[in-house]
């Protein structure tokens, strides 16, 4: 959907979606890149009615980056660094306590401009604060 994967961490994936000009194109390739994995892992869970379901987390912010090869010539690694990536990862994070298997920032669902639900305001861990979190409309809670 247009996003580039940066980093592969364990069984976690590290994606950004560039903005070219405009928030709101951007938020809606990660959304489509979101729905498109939900699709995928629902497909699978269905093939494999056998196994433990596959679950998943996805969470969505939007906000200035660094990214690239960053450390000692030594030992380059390629990421992404900066608040808005904490931000994600604490977002993500969320999906496990609040069951649900995609949620986006306030700052996201703003930029965004389309409809989301809103599932009030949650701690952070290490952020300073309340943050609102939403979701898709119509998210499964039991797929996350």
């Amino acid at each position: 959907a247009g996003g580039e994967v940066l980093r592969y961490i364990g069984d976690a994936v590290l994606a950004i979606f560039p903005i070219s000009g405009n928030e709101a194109e951007a938020c809606g390739r990660a959304l489509r890149a979101a729905r498109i994995a939900a699709e995928r892992v629902k497909a699978m869970n269905e093939k494999n009615p056998h196994k433990p379901p596959l679950r998943y987390g996805i969470g969505l912010h939007i906000g200035t980056v660094t990214y690239g090869n960053i450390g000692v010539p030594e030992r380059l690694e390629f990421t992404v660094i900066g608040a808005a990536a904490n931000e994600a990862a604490r977002v993500e994070s969320m999906t496990k306590e609040l069951k649900t298997p995609v949620l986006t920032s306030a700052a996201f669902a703003a930029a965004h401009g389309g409809k989301l639900v809103s599932l009030g305001f949650h701690a952070l861990k290490g952020m300073e604060g309340e943050h609102e979190l939403f979701t898709l409309p119509g998210a499964d809670p039991a797929a996350g």
